[in-house]
């Protein structure tokens, strides 16, 4: 532990925030991520605000020989005691740089703009030479209100959050994938790359917490998924439609009720599981492991039950993980499609047609249930709702899948829409009916226009 990590257990213990059980899990959790300070633990764990960590950071950064006074809201300021000098009281908490501005012209630091999108709501913040900031709120680019980034400008922004390894890399292969972990602020997925104008940066905010079933609006039944002890369960949709908040709150609720091995593997890591039940380790790709293949290789000889695979892109990673669910471990797994039909026919896609058939019929058993789903604009135009279809396997759903018969799947769903299933036509006509979102959008989204034709913009009469 660092010096700071201990000034941060002193602290947490005198004021009893924490337990000293608790403590101690997050510091042997912290041995295997020497990357992670205790007080990042300690705000993803729930126990810490971040804005009380900046109150103890600068604390510690101004003596850590004096007993002092933090202030960890709510309570007020207790007094916690370090040695044995005068109590010194903390100052009152001041901006750090411009951050608690809302004016982008004031805005001289990438930390800045990141704070700015979390506290606006954002999902997205972009930084590209040649252009001004851009955020994204409910689906929507916004421009921000300051003039276009130099080259130069661009430049020193965004190289100003990556280490010295990470600049090299980027300066060598001309992009990057990564999280970036800024103190105080938070994670931040990012992608860096090079174009005709200078560099450009994306950032998605990621929560402090991973958000629980009830905070997402997920369905009651897809709990039943997290039950099993083996099998494959795929959460599909398009880029940017919660499929990894999905997944992570999926694997949150295996780790809050089960004693479980848990291995994940992301590119890169968004959310950090803090261990509670379950044994959670987090792999990269990149920073510890090659590709998804390569870590899911080496999980299937570390003893996991429970395995999670970021994205399944290519045959080796989808040969793996059916065969991971065959074999005594559930896995979940996201892919970048529309539908459970769809979904499944991808998967094959991976395979030449003289392997289908057996690839057909190890789906048809391993697989548990589908998740597709759509993040759509609120009626009212605030926020966003979130529109399933759901499939669960059972033997009808089984036997389509073997003979080969994907296209009869959606009917199989109606059939059994008792037991939990629904397609995304039946979850876009409840938002309608419900005045969640507006009959336009969802003739947008469904792939079946012809329940929401009443809807269709007037403008795209007499087409699709």
């Amino acid at each position: 532990m660092t010096a700071f990590d201990q000034f941060v257990e002193k602290v947490v213990l005198h004021n009893k925030i924490a337990t000293t059980e608790l403590l101690q899990k997050a510091k042997d959790y912290q041995t295997s991520h020497p990357e992670l300070e205790l007080a990042d633990l300690l705000i993803r764990a729930g126990v810490l605000k971040a804005e009380q960590v900046v109150a103890i950071r600068r604390k510690f950064a101004a003596t850590n020989t004096a007993p002092i006074t933090v202030p960890v809201p709510p309570p007020a300021a207790v007094e916690v005691p370090v040695s044995e000098p005068t109590a010194v009281a903390v100052e009152p908490e001041r901006p750090l740089s411009a951050q608690n501005s809302s004016d982008p012209t004031s805005f001289t630091t990438l930390e800045d703009y990141l704070s700015y999108a979390r506290k606006f709501g954002a999902s997205d913040l972009h930084i590209n030479a040649g252009s001004p900031p851009l955020v994204r709120k409910d689906g929507q680019l916004q421009v921000l209100d300051r003039p276009p980034f130099t080259a130069q400008e661009a430049e020193s922004l965004l190289f100003s959050v990556l280490d010295g390894q990470q600049r090299e890399t980027l300066r060598t292969q001309f992009a990057l994938d990564t999280c970036c972990d800024v103190p105080g602020l938070g994670r931040y997925r990012s992608c860096f790359a090079c174009q005709s104008r200078g560099w450009d940066g994306s950032f998605r905010i990621v929560d402090q917490q991973v958000p629980s079933f009830e905070q997402l609006n997920l369905p009651d039944n897809l709990k039943s998924l997290t039950e099993y002890h083996q099998g494959l369960v795929l959460v599909a949709g398009p880029s940017g439609c919660g499929k990894t908040t999905t997944m992570a709150a999926m694997i949150q609720l295996i780790n809050q009720n089960r004693e479980e091995h848990i291995i994940t593997m992301e590119d890169p890591i968004e959310y950090v599981f803090f261990p509670e039940k379950s044994h959670i380790s987090q792999r990269q790709v990149g920073a510890h492991t090659e590709s998804f293949s390569a870590a899911l290789r080496a999980a299937l000889r570390e003893d996991p039950d429970v395995i999670m695979i970021g994205e399944l892109r290519d045959r080796e990673t989808a040969t793996l993980a059916i065969s991971a669910a065959e074999t005594g471990h559930l896995v979940f797994a996201s892919l970048h499609t529309t539908g459970a039909a769809q979904t499944v026919s991808r998967i094959l896609d991976f395979f030449p047609a003289d392997q289908q058939g057996q690839v057909r019929s190890m789906i048809s058993e391993s697989i548990r249930g589908i998740i597709c789903q759509r993040l759509i604009p609120q009626a009212e135009g605030q926020g966003r709702v979130l529109a399933l279809e759901v499939m669960f396997n059972n033997t009808a759903i089984g036997n389509l899948i073997r003979e080969d018969r994907m296209f009869q799947l959606p009917t199989m769903m109606q059939i059994n829409r008792d037991k939990g299933m629904c397609q995304l036509e039946d979850s876009l006509q409840q938002l309608v009916q419900e005045g969640a979102i507006e009959g336009t959008e969802a003739w947008f989204e469904a792939a079946n226009k012809s329940p929401f034709k009443q809807y269709q913009p007037e403008m795209m009469e007499g087409g699709e």
